[in-house]
């Protein structure tokens, strides 16, 4: 490959020229190149998921036709992910006036030094190239945000992304439109004219962002796309955006394993926090919860494997309840859900999501002759340091319990670890469903019957006084 255009002149001679670089503003290359990659069929967001079909299309539309945009939606929902991958539709370099701290366009530059150097240099102005790495930048919206001479200019020619826009104050906004609309800042007080090339984009929590003076009329007017994310729609879209994020390969010499009904009991419970009353629906429930549950399900997993010594660390429902603390972090609770406490909050969350799981596996099968074996007096207590092996014939001792392993894909042959696991996965299926019963003291037992009564002859005396008749 030849080497990149150094002066002006070389630049003018390039596939660089003048014509295609001058008046080729920011958005205008964003367009182009995302019209390139939907005609190759590539992908518009790699690695985000369950967008496909609702939020994807909608940013899309405000790109083609070269707007502001806004993402509103909850923590959690990949709205930085999305706007850091905008980087992806500009250029993989273009050319600037060498030393401008602006990235001053060589063919239109816009400050009055670059102006004066091209004039005096001419032909023999020295090009730096900037990688779209180097065109993105992204601030943190807060009260003490000001404008000044290097936060926005610095980011001409690129996108500048404001996160929780409605945290920032309104003279700042007002600023924000005033470069939108008349291409004017202010800094100090002084009004500043600069053309700059620039595409803004933002997010925002919806409550935030149509509540009363948040944020000012004139700027939600200049934005020119309103686009509003969400959580996945479905357990399977959820899990597959924890299985791109947890960190579960562990360095580790033993096998490592998360069952699939492990995954999906995980994902289960940010469902069923999202849909609870005591959770706080305004605030959300993070993606990130499944996300760091997972990991602290593994670790827990670990943990016991190097303890017992085992060979293969595999994750099983009670691990679940070990990653308690990674979970009553990432929701708000309600005035009844702080009565009730996260940790119990987080326990029922974690029962009701094993309950709807187990029901997914295991909906039309009987389980009549374990509940038997536990309302017969039967009691088991899985020991916390036991060794697969040993749990493994604790649990062989309950009839039926392995008969139908198979619908977790758990087979006879499988090692200890994994049948313990699937094993351990039914019984609290059926605590989940009341079936039997659980307690940190005596494990799982029933709860033992009431003996009925045999009926009482009326002939007997009842050992009360017979009631006085009255007319």
């Amino acid at each position: 490959m030849s080497p990149q255009p150094a002066t002006l002149g070389e630049l003018r001679r390039s596939p660089w020229s003048e014509e295609k670089v001058a008046h080729r503003t920011v958005r205008q290359e964003l367009r182009e190149n995302l019209l390139q990659k939907i005609e190759k069929g590539e992908p518009v967001f790699p690695g985000v998921h369950g967008y496909d079909d609702t939020v994807t299309p909608q940013i899309v539309n405000a790109l083609l036709s070269r707007h502001h945009f806004i993402l509103l939606g909850l923590r959690g929902q990949a709205k930085s992910r999305i706007l850091r991958g905008l980087v992806n539709f500009l250029d993989a370099q273009i050319p600037v006036v060498a030393g401008c701290e602006i990235n001053d366009n060589p063919y239109a530059p816009i400050c009055r030094a670059c102006r004066e150097r091209i004039a005096a240099e001419g032909d023999a102005t020295p090009v730096a190239w900037l990688t779209r790495e180097h065109r993105y930048v992204e601030k943190l919206a807060t009260p003490d945000v000001t404008i000044h001479y290097g936060l926005l200019p610095r980011a001409n020619r690129g996108i500048f992304a404001i996160n929780e826009l409605p945290d920032l104050a309104g003279k700042i906004q007002v600023g924000l439109f005033n470069i939108m609309q008349e291409g004017d800042i202010q800094i100090k007080g002084y009004p500043i004219r600069m053309a700059l090339d620039v595409l803004l984009v933002f997010t925002a929590n919806p409550e935030d962002y149509t509540a009363r003076g948040k944020i000012i009329t004139p700027l939600k007017d200049r934005v020119g796309s309103e686009i509003r994310t969400h959580y996945p729609a479905t357990v399977a879209e959820g899990m597959a955006i924890t299985a791109q994020e947890a960190w579960t390969s562990r360095d580790a010499k033993r096998r490592v394993q998360v069952p699939e009904y492990v995954r999906e009991v995980v994902e289960e419970v940010a469902f069923q926090a999202r849909d609870d009353k005591r959770v706080d629906r305004r605030s959300g429930v993070s993606q990130r919860l499944p996300i760091s549950t997972l990991e602290n399900v593994l670790s827990s997993a670990e943990q016991r494997a190097a303890r017992s010594r085992d060979s293969a660390i595999v994750a099983r429902v009670g691990d679940v309840y070990a990653a308690i603390p990674s979970m009553t972090g990432k929701f708000e609770l309600e005035y009844e859900g702080e009565m009730r406490g996260a940790d119990n909050i987080a326990r029922e969350l974690i029962r009701a999501a094993v309950g709807k799981t187990f029901t997914r596996y295991f909906k039309d099968v009987n389980f009549q002759s374990i509940v038997q074996w536990f309302e017969a007096g039967g009691e088991l207590k899985i020991p916390a340091h036991a060794s697969n092996a040993e749990i493994l014939a604790q649990l062989k001792k309950i009839p039926g319990l392995f008969d139908n392993l198979e619908l977790l894909s758990v087979r006879p042959k499988d090692d200890a670890a994994l049948q313990a696991s699937a094993a351990e996965f039914i019984l609290e299926g059926l605590w989940a469903h009341k079936r039997v019963n659980r307690s940190e003291e005596r494990g799982y037992f029933a709860e033992a019957r009431k003996t009925v009564a045999e009926p009482r002859d009326p002939r007997e005396p009842s050992g009360r006084m017979p009631r006085r008749q009255f007319n």
